[in-house]
């Protein structure tokens, strides 16, 4: 058995430095906007990665103001509180995210079509 473990090269991780980087205090946060199809010409705007520190259903109430769409916060298992807006909100959400301070432009990604 000893020869046999003695053949089986080691495991390779090949993210492991991309985690060993994240991991430092400089490692950067995104908040990413995307959008989703749902059936039709109707969308669906996602806001992910927002600090738990902020009210999300304050920032929520803002948006849905500023915009006249609807929308509700998601308790999603793997990625936390996740808000959903009606339509196609991706450039506005990012500009009203960096007008009111919440987080800053470059760390910001935007997704979809």
């Amino acid at each position: 058995m000893s020869e046999l473990e003695a053949q089986i090269p080691s495991t390779f991780d090949p993210f492991a430095d991309a985690n060993a980087e994240d991991s430092g205090a400089g490692a950067k946060e995104y908040v990413h906007i995307r959008i989703q199809q749902r059936n039709g010409r109707k969308s669906l705007t996602t806001v992910q990665g927002l600090k738990k520190e902020f009210s999300y259903n304050k920032i929520l109430k803002d948006l849905k103001k500023e915009f006249c769409c609807n929308g509700t916060v998601v308790q999603d298992p793997e990625l936390g509180q996740v808000i959903q807006l009606q339509g196609d909100q991706r450039k506005n959400v990012s500009t009203f995210l960096v007008q009111a301070g919440v987080v800053k432009k470059e760390n910001i990604k935007i997704h979809g079509f």
